[in-house]
């Protein structure tokens, strides 16, 4: 106790190991989820999906060890919703890059993440992009979600006249898909912890009692992660002949720094916040140690075999339970490395479970819309051709590219060209040369 004491300064902070603990094991069930979400979506690039479970683990258990050491923060840490769909459906999926490559552009964008940190630009880039867009790359980002969770469930489908349409609802899949949406929603409406993996679990077992999947037990020694480890390719990356071209490297880097700079640094804000460590002393600090730790984990995790590792904003439920240093984060990691014995389940789930999780996720991301100043043409318009363009060109760049080309523009052709930040014009400029190079 003296040991945790001195470590995380306990009574400073006004909390207790116990109430650490508990808020580390709300923390965890809440964002448990992903161990059986980023295998499944990450295996649609042809990567071992045992792999990726095991990388999932270690990646978040280690990111929540450095955010617990190096920061002090009770923030949990684990492989991004939504950087993993980008990773899996634009950068391998459209753009066409080996699933080696793209770890290799996730290695490169934790490098410049965390040159970002070093030398204050993160905190510039993050100061120069207006509300408005902030919200709605959020928002897009949900609908990015959204539209792969109704796929994977069949709730719709391809169509050659109207491109898609409604699945055939009288089949298992899409029927306990939305079963287990309704259920997570429920739960999660009347505040059980753990809602998002309870329904995961719930739809899993409907599949097994129909038959759909077959049981092979719950527990056992994790998979290999020799599949994915040390596999990223950085040489086929960076060479043109053989690898990415320029526009698409330029993309996928710009990208994937981008979210990871917003998605991070917005959380952090929010957790850290919403537990009141922003008014302490050392604080600014922290919270630079944290964004350290992000951008660690992030490397670590694409030599380990998964996409960008961020802080999680499920980290507020352990907050709210009274988490309040490291020993949270602690825990959150602890449990994480206990989840690599539970391999068989995680092979057993199937992708229509996983899609209520999506969905819901998705749902809970469109509320940053309301930060949209909608009286504003000049901020509203910019803001929902970013949202909507990621869903309808399936790729969370080109919604990025629309929404900072507008802004640019439309604050340009209105005479209010004072009122764009140098770090738009950066991000505008870099996305008009990507289209211009490809």
């Amino acid at each position: 106790m003296n040991l945790l004491e001195r470590t995380f300064q306990l009574q400073q902070h006004g909390t207790s190991v116990r109430t650490e603990l508990l808020a580390g094991l709300t923390t965890f069930l809440t964002m448990s989820y992903i161990v059986f979400v980023n295998p499944d979506i990450l295996a649609t690039t042809g990567m071992d999906p045992g792999a990726v479970f095991v990388a999932t683990c270690l990646a978040a258990a280690l990111g929540s060890l450095v955010m617990a050491f190096a920061a002090n923060f009770p923030v949990g840490m684990a492989p991004g919703m939504g950087l993993n769909a980008f990773f899996a459906f634009t950068v391998v999926g459209a753009a066409g890059l080996p699933w080696q490559q793209a770890l290799g552009a996730v290695f490169i964008s934790g490098l410049v993440f965390l040159a970002l940190s070093l030398t204050g630009v993160r905190a510039w880039l993050v100061a120069g992009i207006p509300p408005s867009l902030r919200a709605s790359i959020v928002a897009g980002i949900g609908l990015f979600l959204a539209i792969i969770a109704l796929q994977k469930s069949g709730v719709i489908v391809a169509n050659a006249d109207t491109l898609v349409t409604l699945g055939p609802l009288n089949t298992a899949p899409p029927l306990l898909a939305l079963a287990g949406f309704l259920l997570i929603a429920i739960l999660e409406a009347r505040k059980v912890r753990g809602a998002i993996l309870i329904g995961i679990l719930a739809v899993t077992a409907a599949a097994w009692a129909l038959g759909d999947v077959q049981y092979h037990g719950l527990v056992s020694l994790p998979p290999s992660l020799a599949p994915t480890f040390l596999q990223l390719d950085l040489s086929g990356l960076l060479h043109h002949d053989g690898g990415a071209p320029l526009a698409v490297l330029l993309q996928v880097v710009l990208v994937f720094v981008l979210v990871e700079v917003f998605d991070a640094t917005g959380t952090l804000y929010g957790v850290v916040g919403r537990a009141g460590l922003l008014k302490l002393p050392g604080a600014q600090k922290r919270f630079g140690r944290a964004l350290l730790a992000d951008s660690t984990a992030i490397v670590a995790g694409s030599m380990l075999g998964t996409s960008s590792t961020t802080a999680f904003a499920e980290s507020a439920s352990g907050v709210q339970a009274g988490g309040r240093t490291g020993l949270t984060a602690l825990v959150v990691a602890a449990l994480f490395l206990a989840a690599l014995l539970f391999s068989p389940l995680a092979a057993m789930v199937p992708g229509y479970a996983t899609a209520p999780a999506l969905l819901f996720v998705a749902g809970l991301m469109l509320r940053e819309l309301v930060d949209v100043d909608w009286s504003d043409l000049t901020e509203s318009v910019p803001a929902a051709l970013c949202a909507l363009a990621m869903p309808f060109t399936y790729s969370i760049a080109n919604g990025l590219a629309f929404g900072f080309i507008a802004y640019a523009v439309l604050k340009a052709g209105t005479g209010r060209w004072r009122d764009v930040h140098p770090a738009v014009w950066l991000v505008a400029g870099l996305f008009v040369l990507r289209y211009a190079l490809e």
